[in-house]
């Protein structure tokens, strides 16, 4: 009797241990949020533990209502999750899936682990279930992120780069075409500085907007910076010829966009086109050969479509070679002087010299002004090398003044970046101070291009030069934004005819009239006439019946190295 007691006292410790297991197993599974099903192979017995009834409007009893799970996900993912539920089948011990549920709100992942035992037979199996929306969410968050550009929906430039090298490598491989079209909204920085980027931004998008209706499985578009987008199109061909395209895209720009403020915005834009694999074989490549093409177009006039060709790529690479050399040259003020005498026309006696900016690269090259001088002007090296110019040409003149006893004007060209700078007067004042030269012996030639931003900053600038004594020279008139209004407001004493005039005054009447009406309109204003380029003797005959004070050109003085200057000096 006592040993039946204590078999009845063991087997109740037994159930009481078992019991509290199972407590601490329910209540583990309480206290996270994921849903489990547990599943006896040998004894055929299904449980849900956990979370089951927040994630299922369903109870799991029986092995039959498992398809109860394949009705609550989407029909996509059904057989995804039912090779993972029954893993047990190729014998592997666990399967993971990730399902979206047919409310379309909900992610759940099902993770499957299954034990066998030692004859390799399935004893046990527990799926849990795991609610993954808001990784989810955050997952496709973090994806967009990486493929598509925040403020306009389109793709961003590192995704487009990979789609773009697949299109070229599917183009490799049928023997086609890829064209790539860069787009730039022109004058964009006018629309950020005059009305906001706030404007700017929103006409980003909206422009963004109608390029992605471009978008299909043969063209992708994207933003590629700023107001810079990008569009490739595989076998260009119908309506998705870049031809088409662009004239679409033409036909949009020419109605304004309205924005959100009721506010109008007209736009034209520039386009680069590159073609694979006439440009290029390699995305990036390709992409900049459309960036070069495109610029080129701006330099042409805005509103253009620019096609690339090799001369074109060929005049980019030798542009970039002028600009590194310019920078060594800059570092090092490797550049020389020339000087262009000037004659008054009656007398043909010498009334100045133009000093001229020379250049010749290491490699003994001599680079024309007309190629350097404005690639110097859009880096920024127009000032250093504006400065030197200044200085050499004060210096020299000082040396020549003393060692010959001669008074002429030297005439200095002085570039608007030079003009912008807050101390270029001080500069200049303290140059003519340095080399005790009198700033009547001076003279200062500026282009119309000068005035175009500000005209009463540049004006009062002048002025104060001219009160000083140092003579104001326009040149190069009639050919920029000639405006008659703004002669009688600038304080100057020269106007120079530009050669263009000289060159045909004797063979074209319209000419003639152009240039005999300056001349007597330089006159009545009291100011002093100068024609450049002038190289015949009939030309000189001309222009001193017509009343032009002094002419510049090579009948009678071609820029000439200081040494060859000294020789005339040495004659006067």
């Amino acid at each position: 009797m006592s040993e039946l007691c204590y078999q009845l006292d063991l087997l109740k410790a037994m159930n009481q241990k078992l019991n509290a297991k199972e407590r601490m197993y329910r209540l583990i599974c309480d206290s996270v949020d994921n849903a489990f099903l547990y599943y006896a192979f040998d004894r055929d017995e299904i449980a849900t533990l956990g979370k089951w009834d927040d994630f299922f409007d369903f109870e799991v009893t029986e092995v039959k209502d498992i398809p109860l799970l394949f009705d609550a996900v989407e029909e996509t993912y059904i057989m995804p999750l039912r090779d993972a539920l029954f893993v047990e089948k190729t014998k592997k011990t666990s399967a993971t899936v990730e399902c979206m549920m047919k409310d379309r709100r909900r992610w759940m992942r099902f993770l499957v682990n299954v034990i066998y035992d030692e004859d390799h037979r399935p004893t046990d199996k527990v799926v849990c279930v795991e609610n993954i929306s808001k990784l989810k969410t955050q997952s496709d968050e973090l994806a967009y992120m990486a493929y598509y550009d925040g403020m306009t929906g389109l793709y961003n430039r590192n995704y487009f780069v990979r789609l773009l090298g697949d299109l070229l490598r599917k183009a490799e491989e049928a023997k086609n075409i890829v064209s790539v079209m860069l787009i730039d909204i022109d004058d964009f920085k006018k629309v950020n500085d005059g009305l906001g980027m706030v404007v700017g931004d929103e006409l980003v998008q909206q422009f963004g907007s109608f390029l992605k209706s471009f978008e299909g499985d043969q063209v992708i578009v994207c933003h590629m910076s700023s107001d810079v987008y990008c569009m490739a199109i595989y076998d260009p061909v119908g309506s998705r010829s870049v031809e088409h395209i662009h004239k679409q895209i033409h036909k949009r720009t020419q109605e304004p966009f309205v924005l959100s403020s009721g506010q109008s915005v007209p736009i034209t834009v520039s386009v680069g086109v590159a073609e694979y694999p006439e440009a290029s074989t390699s995305a990036l490549e390709l992409i900049n050969c459309a960036e070069i093409v495109m610029f080129k177009g701006k330099g042409l006039g805005k509103d253009t479509i620019q096609y690339f060709d090799t001369p074109i790529l060929n005049e980019f690479i030798h542009t970039v070679e002028i600009e590194n050399k310019l920078r060594e040259a800059v570092f090092q003020n490797n550049f020389i002087m020339y000087f262009q005498p000037q004659y008054f026309t009656g007398t043909r006696k010498l009334r100045g010299m133009e000093a001229l900016v020379r250049w010749k690269d290491g490699d003994d090259h001599m680079i024309s002004p007309a190629t350097f001088i404005p690639i110097a002007e859009k880096n920024g090296a127009i000032i250093p090398i504006g400065n030197w110019v200044v200085e050499q040409s004060i210096k020299q003149y000082a040396q020549w003044s003393e060692q010959y006893g001669v008074h002429f004007v030297m005439s200095i060209n002085i570039s608007a970046l030079q003009y912008g700078k807050d101390n270029f007067v001080s500069f200049l004042l303290s140059l003519l101070e340095k080399y005790h030269v009198h700033p009547t012996q001076i003279e200062l030639e500026i282009t119309e291009s000068i005035l175009i931003d500000d005209f009463e900053g540049v004006s009062a600038k002048l002025r104060q030069l001219r009160d000083c004594g140092i003579r104001i020279s326009l040149d190069d008139f009639g050919t920029g934004f000639s405006s008659l209004s703004y002669l009688k407001k600038l304080p100057i004493d020269t106007l120079k005819i530009d050669k263009s005039f000289i060159d045909t005054v004797l063979t074209d009447s319209a000419t003639r009239i152009i240039t005999e009406s300056i001349i007597n309109m330089v006159k009545t204003l009291g100011f002093e006439s100068i024609a450049e380029g002038v190289e015949h003797e009939e030309q000189l005959d001309y222009l001193q019946q017509v009343g032009c004070d002094v002419i510049q050109g090579y009948l009678l003085g071609k820029p000439q190295s200081p040494e060859e200057i000294e020789n005339l000096l040495k004659r006067l």
